[in-house]
């Protein structure tokens, strides 16, 4: 296939929160590689060329609805959605309402086999491993409805690192029975990135590993340089690639663990959970 392998003409994605930040990048540069592209968003998409579909990822009728307005096929779908600490619904918007989504696309049989799932998860969705047990209770659970009552009974992670960490586990998990049906899934995890999100809470998201990228000099990731990484991760240039979590921190977390940066250490040993 060559250097086609990268595109996706012929191909339909699906980019669930495409209206801003990384998922809008994502949508633009499917566009540009000559994707059928279909974007849902609960905000207002400005993209031209683009079938744009309304959803609210708290609401399982929403996107149930979503789904059926969309239809299919799904050649490669773009879980991009989300929300940080102090928003209401953090947890269904982070992480059930995407499952739902996922899980209903590949039951209806809209995403089949040949189609891929790629999911932008966190820097912060390191370390799932530390908690393996008690995400594997969440992920156990059945549907959407199950998965809400979970978070209710476990209120003290119902917050941004505890939802990313149990997407980034969720993609391990679930990558054998996917693959089983021709249905690859991966994911990405961004270290800082300028999205409006990111800007709307600049103080922590933002200045997160300033020291580092000073030391190196560099800036903070563009949106377009992560959406890059996550569409070669559903395009048939990676068609071997399966229950990756890609770290795309410019080696962050690398140089942490290693020694190679050590100011990095010890707030990477956090993020992988070695601190408890």
């Amino acid at each position: 296939m060559g250097a086609d392998a990268f595109r996706y003409d012929g191909k339909r994605a699906l980019v669930v929160g495409g209206a801003t930040g990384m998922g809008n990048e994502t949508a633009r540069l499917l566009l540009d590689l000559g994707a059928e592209v279909v974007v849902m968003d609960h905000a207002d998409v400005d993209i031209a060329g683009v079938e744009a579909i309304k959803v609210d990822l708290r609401d399982r009728s929403s996107i149930d609805a979503a789904l059926q307005t969309c239809g299919g096929p799904i050649d490669a779908l773009f879980a991009c959605a989300g929300a940080a600490d102090g928003t209401p619904g953090i947890e269904r918007i982070n992480f059930i309402g995407h499952r739902h989504l996922i899980e209903s696309a590949v039951a209806s049989g809209a995403l089949g086999r040949g189609g891929a799932i790629g999911i932008i998860s966190s820097s912060a969705g390191l370390g799932w491993e530390a908690q393996l047990d008690l995400i594997n209770t969440l992920l156990d659970t059945p549907d959407f409805d199950a998965a809400v009552e979970w978070f209710e009974t476990n209120e003290s992670v119902k917050h941004y690192m505890f939802t990313k960490r149990a997407m980034s586990q969720y993609v391990a998990r679930q990558s054998v029975g996917l693959l089983k049906q021709g249905v690859r899934i991966n994911a990405l995890l961004p270290g800082p990135t300028d999205t409006p999100l990111a800007q709307a809470n600049k103080e922590l998201w933002l200045e997160f590993g300033r020291d580092y990228r000073d030391a190196v000099g560099i800036s903070t990731s563009k949106p377009s340089e992560q959406a890059h990484a996550l569409v070669f991760l559903c395009s048939d240039a990676a068609s071997y690639i399966n229950a990756a979590t890609l770290v795309a921190d410019a080696g962050w977390c690398s140089a942490g663990l290693s020694g190679g940066f050590p100011p990095a250490t010890e707030a990477v040993h956090f993020l992988m959970g070695r601190f408890g």
